[in-house]
């Protein structure tokens, strides 16, 4: 954990102020509350807090402003807010974080959820800054070692690439994220808990990840009882700490669980300010708030690092061409698929390989590797095409050269699929041709 500098601790202090301002409910309706008396101090995305009689005061956040009065969308249902209740302004201070975050768990506000102190940073974040230029970016890095084999292999990841964690409930996709934040090689690692169970999230912090991958993490969570506001800025908060890394010169891992609970906190939003439904229940709008989110990780811009990015996607009934799914493939770099069957005969990761892509492949892998890599995929295609046939009891051994291989190589493909990898890259792939040579496919790999 870095240590915060006196700049930090002043610029901490720049932010307070002991004035406050105060308006009247004006209006209770659509799921907002109208204020007046606030709108020529109040800024989209400040909060607000409603002093109401006999219960805790009701917080919320500026919605919308007009010239008489503003709209705020509170974080529950507004019970006994009444006209003329007051409400009172609470400016929230830029978004600034600061390498001294590393280690710790904060909410979309930056406010720590540790029970630490947490001073901020010395230089404010825009929470929707445009991506770096897309000509003068990077190119895309090298292989990056994931401790998982497949993913070594078949499925590789290379520094900067963006990928798509699709996945139903109850598959492992938690499980695999914590695996890529222990494993994968990387400076530093920022997790997106959007909309997250409130008590997986100490669950994820103390166990999937642990004391010593939390020492070069930022975790920032939304809980699912937090309003649609503070989950949709979840994501955006945590980008820009991995922009902050990034622009510090470190090479960022980022996660996002899940992409699907930020478009449908926007969804929530978009409604209460009118918009309307378009595509399967959601906004147009929600388009360009995932492609503009995942544009911003990648390749940095010269002399800076890179952001690795994993946006995972929760997909009801396996429906890849549901609309956030559908958006998400089109602009990322690959994308790889749970499937709940191989979840349920107990094989994890339960990565189905062959709806699984790469697009760092072939460029990412030697001509021997990249021949490794096609056979196995040949191999697992005979096999599936023939599943059923080969369950029922139907197939006969010496009818088809190429079936019968891919029967005798599939318990070890299958294993090797699910097998962690503690060492690098290379052993991965001499795994690999060892499994392809007993049936006389394999290649050496050359010393």
């Amino acid at each position: 954990m870095t240590a915060a500098n006196p700049a930090s601790l002043q610029a901490t202090f720049d932010t307070l102020s002991p004035l406050r301002h105060l308006g009247r409910v004006k209006h209770v309706g659509g799921g907002t509350i109208g204020i007046t008396g606030l709108s020529g101090k109040a800024r989209i995305g400040d909060r607000i807090e409603v002093r109401r009689k006999a219960l805790a005061p009701l917080a919320g956040e500026v919605l919308q402003i007009n010239d008489d009065e503003i709209r705020m969308l509170p974080d529950m249902a507004p019970d006994t807010v009444a006209v003329d209740d007051a409400a009172v302004l609470i400016p929230v201070p830029a978004f600034a974080p600061g390498l001294h975050w590393l280690g710790r768990v904060v909410d979309p506000l930056g406010r720590a959820l540790d029970g630490k102190p947490l001073l901020r940073g010395e230089h404010a974040r825009n929470l929707t800054a445009p991506p770096p230029n897309a000509v003068e970016r990077k190119a895309l890095g090298e292989r990056l070692p994931t401790g998982v084999t497949l993913l070594n292999t078949m499925l590789p990841i290379v520094r900067g690439q963006r990928v798509g964690l699709f996945a139903g409930s109850g598959v492992g996709k938690s499980s695999l994220l914590g695996t890529l934040a222990k494993s994968m090689q990387a400076d530093a690692v920022v997790v997106a808990l959007i909309g997250e169970r409130g008590r997986e999230v100490n669950e994820f912090v103390d166990h999937t990840l642990g004391p010593e991958a939390m020492e070069r993490a930022v975790v920032v969570a939304a809980t699912s009882d937090m309003s649609a506001l503070m989950r949709r800025r979840c994501a955006w908060s945590a980008m820009a700490i991995a922009e902050s890394l990034r622009d510090s010169g470190l090479n960022v891992l980022f996660l996002a669980d899940s992409i699907t609970r930020f478009a449908e906190a926007h969804r929530e939003i978009a409604v209460a300010t009118g918009e309307l439904p378009a595509l399967r229940g959601h906004p147009p709008s929600v388009t360009p708030l995932i492609t503009g989110l995942c544009e911003r990780a990648g390749p940095g811009l010269a002399g800076q690092g890179d952001i690795t990015a994993v946006f995972s996607v929760l997909v009801a009934g396996s429906d890849m061409d549901e609309p956030v799914a559908d958006i998400l493939r089109g602009v990322l770099d690959g994308h790889i698929v749970l499937s709940r069957e191989i979840a349920e005969r107990g094989r994890f990761p339960a990565i189905d390989v062959s709806r699984s892509v790469s697009r760092s492949l072939p460029g990412a892998a030697s001509e021997a590797e990249n021949a490794a890599i096609n056979e196995a995929r040949r191999l697992l295609s005979t096999y599936e095409q023939s599943e059923v046939m080969i369950n029922a009891g139907l197939y006969s051994a010496g009818s088809n050269p190429q079936l019968d291989q891919a029967v005798q190589v599939w318990p070890e493909l299958d294993a090797f699929f699910a097998r962690p990898e503690s060492g690098g890259i290379g052993d991965s792939f001499d795994k690999l041709n060892l499994i392809l040579r007993r049936i006389g496919v394999g290649q050496q790999r050359p010393l």
